[in-house]
Order: C-alpha cells, then sequence, then structure tokens
C-alpha cells in the first residue's frame, strides 16, 4: 500500500473542536466568532502589543525554487509541530490558499502529508470568504470609477486610458486578462480597456495584510492610486468617496482565522498576497495575533529568500516593527541538483556533482539573510530520492557556511520528523544570535532602493530603466511618494530577471521596464520581466480530477 494522498491524511484526521484550541491559546469560547465547529475568527481586541512585543518569530523561506516548489508551507507546519512536542508554546501563522491554483496546476496550500492545517477542503476552498470580501472591495471601487466616468454632473474628469485600477476574481481565466467594457450604448458605460486580475494580486489584499487596525485599513484604501484627470490631477480612492464602503466589505476579512495542524495544535491563516506582484507574506493582524498568544511564532514568506523574504523584512517587518529571531531556508536535493545542472525532469535522479554546484544557489541566500542580521538554519526538505551522501554534503557545505542544515522529515512523520529542526531553531534564538535591520533605509531615491537590492540581493552589476519606468519614476516624484519601499516584481526561479538563469549568476543586467504605484499598500512596485497577474489554467488543470459523492465527500483535492 503506497502513501495516502495529502486528502486522505486530511479526512482521517481527527479534529478537535475549534474552542479546544482556542482554549490552548487561553482564549474563551466567547471571545471568537465560529464558522462551524473547526474554524473561527479571532477578534483585534486579543491582540496585546507588548506581549507580540516580546514573542519569538521565525520566518521560513527558501532557496530559488523548482516550478514544484520546495515546500514552506509543510516545513513551517511541522516545523510548528516540532515545536510544540519540544513544550514550546508555538503558532503556526501562514497564507490562505487562492483557489485559482487550488484548480489550475499548483494544488493547494494548507501543507501536505502529516504536516498539513486542517479542515483541509475548508480552508483551500471558500475557507471563512475572506477571498471573496477582498474580491467584492476590489470590485466596488472598479464600478465606483465606471460610474464617475458616466457622470456628467458628478464628474472627476478622469482620463480612462490613465486608469490603473483592474478588477479581480480568484480564479485563472487568461481570457480576462485584456477585456473591453462598456459595450452596447450609451447606457452601459463608457467603452475602455479593462481586464482582471486573479485576487490575490489586487491591491486590497495588500492593503488588508499591511493594515495594523480598520483606521488603518481605511486610511490605506483611500490612499489607493486610480489614475489621472484629462489636466493630469492625480485621482485616489478617496475622491471618489470609496474607503468606507470598501471598509464595510472587508468588517469581518481583517480578523484572522484560527485553524488547527493534524496534530491539534494552533494554526492562524489570514491573508494571500503574491509573493511576485505583493509583499507574499500573512497579514501584520494575524503575526500580531499569534506573537500575542504564543511564545514561538512560525511564518512564511513566498517563493524564494531573493523574494518572499526580502519583502518580509524590508516591508513588513519595517511597516509593524517586527523583529524576527531566526530565519529557516527550506532546501531540496532535488532543487540543488535542478541548480546544479539537472533538467527538470531528471530532478529525481542522484548526482552529487550537480548538488555540489547547486549548493552555490543556497549559498547566497544564506549570505543574504545574513545581510538583514539574522541567523538562519537550513532544512532539508526530505524525498524518498535522496541519498545519504548528497544530504552529507549540504550539512558540511552549510556549516561551513555558518548555517546548520538539518534533516526535516515533517511530510512524511509529522511533528516526530522535525524536532530536530525545532531544537536548531531554538538554540538560536536562546542564544540571541539575531539582530534584525532592514537593508536600506526609506530616505533613500526610489532608484536607489532598487539598485541596493539588485546589487546586495541578486547579485547585478546594474539596472536598466525603460522608458516607461522613467516616466513612471517623474510621476512617483511628482505624487510626494518617494519615502516609500519598494516591492520587486520578478521571476522566482532566477536571482536575475532571466528564469533561465539558474543557480548564483553574477554581473548580470537587470532591466525595469515599468514601476507601478500601490499607495495604499504603501510601495511602488518596479516591474522586472513579464509578470503574471491572471494566471492561465494548464492543458489538463486539476479540476478536472476533482468529484463530490452523495454524501458530501470530496475526492481529487491535493
Amino acid at each position: 500500500m503506497g502513501f495516502p494522498s495529502d486528502l486522505e491524511i486530511a479526512q482521517r484526521a481527527h479534529m478537535n473542536p475549534i474552542t479546544a484550541v482556542a482554549a490552548r491559546l487561553g482564549i474563551d469560547s466567547d471571545d471568537i466568532e465560529l464558522y462551524g465547529r473547526y474554524k473561527a475568527k479571532l477578534p483585534l481586541t486579543l491582540i496585546d502589543d507588548h506581549k507580540a512585543s516580546l514573542g519569538r518569530l521565525i520566518l521560513v523561506t527558501a532557496l530559488s525554487p523548482t516550478p514544484a516548489g520546495e515546500g514552506k508551507t509543510t516545513t513551517s507546519i511541522g516545523l510548528n509541530e516540532g515545536l510544540n512536542k519540544l513544550g514550546k508554546k508555538s503558532v503556526v501563522v501562514l497564507r490562505e490558499p487562492s483557489l485559482g491554483p487550488v484548480f489550475g496546476m499548483k494544488g493547494g496550500a494548507a501543507g501536505g502529508g502529516y504536516a498539513q492545517v486542517v479542515p483541509m477542503e475548508d480552508i483551500n476552498l471558500h475557507f471563512t470568504g475572506d477571498f471573496a470580501a477582498i474580491e467584492k472591495a476590489n470590485n466596488l471601487l472598479s464600478a465606483l470609477i465606471d460610474n464617475n466616468l458616466q457622470n456628467r454632473k458628478r464628474s472627476l474628469g478622469i482620463d480612462p486610458r490613465t486608469i490603473a485600477w483592474k478588477r479581480v476574481m480568484d480564479m485563472n481565466d487568461r481570457a480576462l486578462r485584456r477585456i473591453v467594457i462598456g459595450l452596447g450604448g450609451t447606457g452601459n458605460g463608457m467603452p475602455r480597456e479593462d481586464g482582471f486580475n486573479i485576487t490575490p494580486a489586487s491591491e486590497v489584499m495588500a492593503i488588508l495584510c499591511l493594515a495594523r487596525n480598520v483606521e488603518d485599513l481605511k486610511a490605506r484604501l483611500a490612499n489607493i492610486y486610480v489614475g489621472q484627470t484629462f489636466d493630469r490631477r492625480p485621482i485616489y480612492a478617496r475622491d471618489l468617496n470609496a474607503q468606507g464602503a470598501m471598509a464595510i466589505l472587508l468588517k469581518d476579512a481583517i480578523k484572522p482565522n484560527l485553524v488547527q495542524t493534524l496534530e491539534g495544535n494552533p494554526a492562524i491563516l489570514h491573508g494571500g498576497p503574491f509573493a511576485n506582484i505583493a509583499q507574499g507574506v500573512n497579514s501584520v493582524l494575524a503575526t500580531q495575533m499569534g506573537l500575542s498568544l504564543g511564545d514561538y511564532v512560525v511564518t512564511e514568506a513566498g517563493f524564494g529568500a531573493d523574494l518572499g523574504a526580502e519583502k518580509f523584512f524590508d516591508i513588513k517587518c519595517r511597516a509593524a516593527g517586527l523583529k524576527p529571531r531566526a530565519a529557516v531556508i527550506v532546501a531540496t536535493i532535488r532543487a540543488l541538483r535542478f541548480h546544479g545542472g539537472s533538467d527538470i525532469k531528471e530532478v529525481n535522479q542522484p548526482s552529487v556533482e550537480r548538488v555540489r554546484v547547486g549548493l552555490e544557489n543556497l549559498g547566497r541566500h544564506i549570505a543574504n539573510i545574513a545581510k538583514f542580521g539574522v541567523k538562519s538554519v537550513v532544512a532539508i526538505n526530505n524525498f524518498p530520492t535522496d541519498t545519504p551522501e548528497e544530504i552529507a554534503l549540504v550539512q558540511e557545505y552549510c556549516a561551513n557556511k555558518g548555517s546548520r542544515a538539518v534533516l526535516a522529515e515533517g511530510f512524511a512523520r509529522g511533528g516526530d520528523g522535525m524536532t530536530d529542526l525545532a531544537r536548531a531553531v531554538v538554540e538560536v534564538v536562546e542564544k540571541g544570535e539575531s539582530r534584525f535591520h532592514p537593508l536600506y533605509e526609506l530616505e533613500m531615491s526610489i532608484e536607489g532602493k532598487i539598485e541596493t537590492i539588485a546589487r546586495e540581493i541578486y547579485r547585478a552589476d546594474r539596472v536598466i530603466y525603460g522608458g516607461e519606468a522613467q516616466a513612471a519614476l517623474k510621476r512617483i516624484k511628482t505624487l510626494g511618494l518617494e519615502h516609500l519601499p519598494v516591492c520587486m516584481a520578478k521571476t522566482q526561479y532566477s536571482f536575475s530577471d532571466d528564469p533561465k538563469l539558474r543557480n548564483a549568476p553574477e554581473g548580470f543586467k537587470v532591466t525595469v521596464n515599468d514601476i507601478e504605484i500601490a499607495a495604499g499598500a504603501g510601495f511602488v512596485i518596479p516591474i522586472l520581466g513579464t509578470i503574471m497577474r491572471m494566471p492561465g489554467l494548464p492543458d489538463v488543470p486539476a479540476a478536472e480530477g476533482m468529484d463530490i459523492d452523495a454524501t458530501g465527500v470530496i475526492s481529487g483535492l491535493s
């Protein structure tokens, strides 16, 4: 009999009532908002800023990933199980999955094997409706924009050609990337080009995940940059009086969600911004909630450390005053083979030499994390095709780089397979080896921030700005937004802006094609290469293998 699927493991799990999970955190059942027996909303009144400042925050990131991913969520959940087995009061705080990848190619985002959060089906599907609320708030602003174009008496004079705001939907649908709206006569609005992004790419998602409270949420929503008038005056969401109604739609979505791991330990899920176009981390409020309720908090940042971790440190930690105590860099032997020259179809074939070459990618991520003053531990996410020789090589290499590498077997063994990693992390935390600081100062110019990241994190030797990027730099300066941090948008598969340039390249150039303004979220987005905001479905979507029977049992979900 083979290893059971993620869904089979989740469906066999014994779940505790969510009131019992809350009680483990010292929360009375009257203080949570129930969504059935196994899910609950946590009111913001449970956040204790003083206690949160004392908590031990651990970031889980990764080396540059293969298309299959390296298992950061699985490792995060497994590490939380391991810490609890050591007697630590630990909470894992994660992002919520998007329906697009669930029905597309990547699958769900509730962990894997025996390191999962449950109820897995609910988490991967509609969950508590947060994504739907974000979608509606986003699209309300779109409707207000188009209504203003139609309304001559109250027109703001918006130039439709400059509108930067798009509608969103939480599904992969390439046909909606570029569309024309308002056809069918004057009663149906003004014809113009528009398009859809996927919900995790919405600025509303980024805003929700950076907001400190409801007032901050409204202020950020008000600051959303919409476009310009015909006489080039900037238009923001506040000019359309949109922020109050948008906030109403988000009144429940702003509250973090409490669920549990397979071993009954607390897990908080909230938000889900993409890591290539936004900050790629869960909400500030969820992290503060975890730090208020537990002694240790394990959280994750999307894609490799050059994307998710850099944004976690430079954007989220700066905005929320967070000071991470340690970082875990997830590495797989198969990814090291890939960076060492293996074709994607050959990554499960052992090769000590290819691992040796690919270790340069991991070494660069270790060095980069250290640039933020954070001590790292490497988690070797174990696969059956790994050989003892390859594992030993990774451990020896990391030791020479000043970072301990520990075998992580959470997928196959749950918390029992993660206690060694948990001990290594606790050792780093208790020694107080981390002294966190951002990479750059906000007083630097936008170009200075971009070039600092490109030079220090990517190892590029020059940055080239395209025509649209140069125009955007002037616009940012005119709008008085030069003080904002930068949220770099580039491929996750390479340190460069070329996804085919693997391992640890040096001396290359990166090209900034454009710079988008996300004034509500509080950052600007330099676009390096081609970034997809509305994915398409693969030739054989995962949705085709899913079903539900007459008793409500789901099959095919991963």
